[in-house]
């Protein structure tokens, strides 16, 4: 790819990229604005592996470039939709944490922090100068991308410093704000459904308490829309349980059941009273640890407490794998389409929404406020720790509010 020559006549380029965790539906969002941009003479450039193409970028290379920089064209993304995952790849990165340099900008860079661990002093940097240097050079006069709060946060960042930007939200957790919906929660709600009934008959043949975990480490839309189309109970990271209380439900559950058995279903950061969610390992670019597996705690503790045999089935990252389902691909081709739009007019600073249940622009979400929650008065019956299932006339498809 060459980049603009000072005083060149060039057709319009923009910058798409996905960051953070995959998702099912993001190959659509990147054919549909290839598309549109094929139909009105505009280059589509696709940045790999999320911020990272534009930290660690060596525009001077042509070894880097070829790594992190594809043109797009109708005939490279003609088939992308029909799989999931992201063709462009993805990455953790975060411009403003870097560290470690890459090698061509060891001499450059600010550093933002310095900490000691075991007596070794650590660095971090500060890249976002580069990621504006890269920009400029490779002529991206308007940037997409797509991502969940963290890939936003930095999104909202550029702006602030004059890059045109829009963002599309996708994470199945659901759980970025100004939005009722982000592109991969349909399709893990189908998947966390379909290996939930196929394990019943599993968990029914050994008369057991079957255990499910999802991800959702701050908010629990994702377990609850699971035990919403499978009937089962859920906890969930906004509502502490009484853990007596919850074995004791199971446990009728199982008995009341002609096959003797019962499921539950748990939000990764779900915690019940007395008791916190262990982390492990080292925090990523944005400061998240992983955290241990509560479906095992809980199933420990239900032996421990009632003597009852459990099976455990973390279903965390199948549940982002495979090919999108139809919603979201319905959303992400209309997402996709209504950040093309908000950049032909000029708009910067937006994302694309579900709001009302309607499609809209809005701001892109101040990092600051945190993930999306549950509201657990209208959603979640915390007598019977399972969803609410009445009183949903006029509410939304996905019966939140952004």
């Amino acid at each position: 790819m060459q980049m603009m020559e000072v005083g060149a006549v060039a057709r319009k380029r923009i910058g798409i990229l996905t960051g953070g965790g995959d998702v099912a539906g993001l190959n659509a969002v990147i054919k549909s604005v290839t598309y549109r941009g094929s139909e009105d003479d505009i280059e589509v450039v696709g940045l790999r592996r999320g911020w990272e193409a534009l930290t660690h970028l060596n525009i001077e290379d042509p070894n880097s470039r070829s790594h992190y920089i594809v043109p797009l064209n109708r005939e490279n993304t003609r088939t992308i939709d029909r799989r999931g995952g992201t063709v462009l790849h993805s990455s953790r990165i975060n411009p403003s944490r870097i560290k470690k340099l890459p090698d061509h900008l060891v001499d450059r860079g600010v550093p933002v922090s310095l900490s000691t661990k075991d007596g070794i002093a650590q660095k971090t940097w500060d890249l976002t100068g580069q990621v504006l240097e890269n920009l400029l050079g490779l002529g991206i006069e308007h940037l997409i991308a797509i991502g969940g709060d963290d890939t936003l946060s930095y999104a909202a960042k550029l702006n602030e410093l004059g890059v045109k930007i829009t963002a599309i939200p996708k994470t199945m957790d659901n759980d970025v704000r100004n939005t009722e919906y982000c592109i991969g929660f349909s399709t893990a709600i189908t998947r966390a459904s379909d290996a939930i009934q196929r394990q019943r008959t599993t968990v029914g043949s050994h008369e057991r308490i079957g255990i499910f975990r999802v991800f959702g480490r701050d908010s629990g839309f994702t377990a609850l829309y699971t035990a919403y189309a499978t009937s089962i109970r859920c906890v969930i990271p906004e509502y502490k349980v009484d853990l007596d209380k919850l074995i004791q439900l199971l446990v009728e559950d199982k008995r009341g059941n002609p096959s003797n058995y019962a499921l539950v279903v748990l939000s990764e950061g779900a915690e019940w009273e007395g008791y916190k969610l262990q982390e492990y390992g080292e925090p990523d670019a944005y400061g998240h640890r992983r955290k241990a597996n509560v479906a095992e705690s809980l199933a420990d503790e239900i032996k421990r407490r009632a003597g009852e045999e459990t099976i455990t089935s973390d279903l965390t990252y199948d549940l982002r794998s495979g090919d999108p389902d139809f919603i979201d691909k319905l959303v992400a081709l209309t997402f996709g389409n209504m950040a093309y739009d908000a950049m032909l007019d000029g708009k910067t600073g937006l994302m694309s929404a579900l709001v009302e249940g309607r499609y809209e622009l809005v701001p892109i979400p101040d990092a600051k406020l945190g993930s999306r929650k549950l509201d657990v008065a209208s959603t979640y019956n915390t007598e019977r720790y399972r969803p609410t299932y009445a009183n949903k006339q006029g509410l939304p498809i996905f019966l939140n509010r952004a």
